[in-house]
């Protein structure tokens, strides 16, 4: 593979240079240059021709929502954002990922050796990741190989399974009402709401696991509910799950489903990370399998890693009706693709069809009633 060529923009020299020496700790990386601002990086662009960017949200002279609106209609290019934990900080990156960018990164915060150490595997990891997403999309690689690998090489931490938060038992299957679960990562707050948009207001409870930081889940949840006819919030511990509602797990919790009072709740747990993400969607699979069993249905969207493909095997493995993203239409076919592996999915489909899919499947669920056995798992893999 040639070396990944990264045009750091921030206005920060601080930051440009602790990016810079970030960056330069993989051999795989070559950082060609750095720029101040978007007119700087307009020229650099042009004379490096750089691989990927990263991009600061906010600069002088024009900030990084505007230049990353003319970078995407003159000269697409993958982006990895680079916001700080604020509140604008959070509506702006959401932007920037609807526009196109592929992922951000949370601006390193502190010390900067200790900075280093805690944020170094990460951003390697976004800025590998976009580099294939371009080559995809220009039909010259695949993304499978962004499965379950650390894509940078690195794994500066224990990877916990999910037993580590909830172990695995066969209580409590089906009993309640039916429950829709979905789980996503990169690429997922812009197919969140291409699959939630066409959803009418009378369907189960959605809850949704989504890898974002503290900080933004918060964000993204206001985000989404100013923008769909469904109801949407950040799950907080103990809330009751109502129909036509959604759920989204706060960015530093485990989003857990209970059963309580013959229906349903959240329940958040403060726990170790989960194959390196807190929130997990293994976690939130887990508990809707052993809470909801035949009653569910499980949705696994685009996302970098393998996190949610084992326990979406156990939803579907207690019955559930399970779906994965394409690969065509992921922006990274990780998650969705090792799910898909492991024979854990009922039906593979674009993200524009699930939609589709899912209120069929809600249907048969009503024809079929809320009496009698869970369905077992189906023996082969349907593709739309």
């Amino acid at each position: 593979m040639s070396m990944i060529k990264v045009l750091v923009i921030d206005d920060s020299a601080l930051v440009r240079n602790l990016l810079r020496r970030i960056l330069e700790t993989d051999a795989a990386i070559e950082v060609v240059g750095t720029a101040t601002d978007p007119y700087d990086a307009r020229e650099k662009i042009k004379k490096l021709n750089p691989d990927v960017l990263t991009l600061d949200v906010e600069m002088p002279r024009m900030d990084g929502i505007t230049f990353l609106k003319n970078l995407m209609r003159l000269r697409p290019l993958p982006v990895v954002m680079v916001s700080s934990l604020t509140e604008k900080g959070a509506e702006t990156t959401l932007q920037a990922l609807e526009l196109g960018a592929v992922d951000f990164v949370c601006k390193p915060q502190g010390e900067p050796a200790t900075a280093i150490k805690r944020l170094s595997a990460e951003i390697i990891s976004k800025v590998k990741m976009a580099a294939r997403t371009r080559l995809k999309r220009a039909g010259r690689a695949s993304l499978k190989e962004a499965g379950g690998e650390d894509p940078a090489g690195l794994d500066v931490e224990e990877r916990y399974g999910v037993d580590v938060i909830i172990g695995k038992t066969n209580r409590g299957r089906g009993g309640g009402g039916p429950i829709i679960a979905v789980g996503a990562s990169t690429g997922g707050t812009e197919a969140i709401k291409e699959l939630l948009a066409p959803l009418p207001p009378g369907l189960p409870p959605i809850v949704i696991t989504q890898h974002i930081p503290a900080g933004f889940s918060a964000a993204f949840a206001n985000r989404m509910n100013r923008l769909l006819a469904l109801e949407v919030c950040e799950a907080e511990d103990g809330q009751p799950l109502l129909a036509g509602h959604v759920y989204i797990a706060p960015g530093h919790s485990h989003l857990l489903v209970a059963r309580e009072r013959g229906g349903y709740c959240c329940r958040l747990n403060d726990g170790p990370r989960v194959n390196r993400h807190k929130p997990s969607v293994d976690v939130l699979f887990r508990s809707v399998a052993q809470c909801a069993g035949g009653k569910a249905i499980g949705i696994l969207l685009t996302g970098m890693g393998d996190d949610g493909a084992r326990c979406l095997l156990e939803m579907r493995e207690a019955g559930a009706f399970t779906i994965c993203q394409d690969e065509e239409s992921s922006v990274v076919w990780g998650m969705p693709g090792s799910a898909v592996k492991l024979g854990a999915a009922c039906q593979v489909a674009p993200l524009g069809k699930i939609p589709e899919a899912l209120l069929d499947q809600f249907s048969k669920m009503n024809h079929r009633g809320a009496a009698g056995t869970p369905r077992r798992a189906h023996s082969h893999t349907l593709t739309t």
